[in-house]
């Protein structure tokens, strides 16, 4: 069974979606690469933890735990979003680092990064290039900025 639902954070609506096995979407509503029409709103406690979570974190404080995830894709992109959840709050790392990490290239970490379903509670904003530079973010550069912000990482 799919649920999905809406937050309403301070950076814009976020779609969440969950089935039985958690949560599978948490993005914002004008997201780069995915968009979702919710026609109705059907909740879940799996969703229901997930709105805690992002509650705890707006507030400017590290959640102490994690709402159960459901990662769909390949291998490689499951492996590559796993890395992303041992980013630490408050710190970032490069598409360089995780590649050393994983094995493979730059390249292939971002593309794996930028179609990250469950953004924020998967920290791909906590992600930058290798000079410093705040690379792309497909829930827009500014919310990227502000999530750095709120975590208080200097830009």
């Amino acid at each position: 069974m799919k649920c999905a639902d809406f937050y309403d954070s301070p950076f814009g609506k976020i779609i969440l979606g969950a089935d039985d096995a958690g949560l599978t979407d948490l993005f914002f509503e004008s997201d780069k690469y995915f968009s979702a029409q919710v026609d109705e709103k059907i909740n879940s406690p799996v969703i229901e933890l997930a709105k805690n979570w992002l509650d705890i974190y707006f507030s400017g404080r590290e959640p102490n735990f994690f709402p159960p995830l459901h990662i769909i894709g390949s291998p490689f992109k499951i492996s590559v979003l796993n890395e992303l959840k041992k980013i630490p709050y408050g710190m970032t790392t490069t598409y360089g680092a995780l590649a050393k990490i994983l094995g493979t290239s730059a390249r292939a970490v971002g593309g794996a990064v930028a179609h990250n379903r469950i953004s924020i509670i998967i920290p791909c904003h906590r992600v930058i290039g290798a000079d410093g530079n705040l690379t792309g973010y497909a829930g827009g550069l500014d919310r990227k900025i502000k999530l750095l912000e709120l975590e208080k990482i200097s830009l």
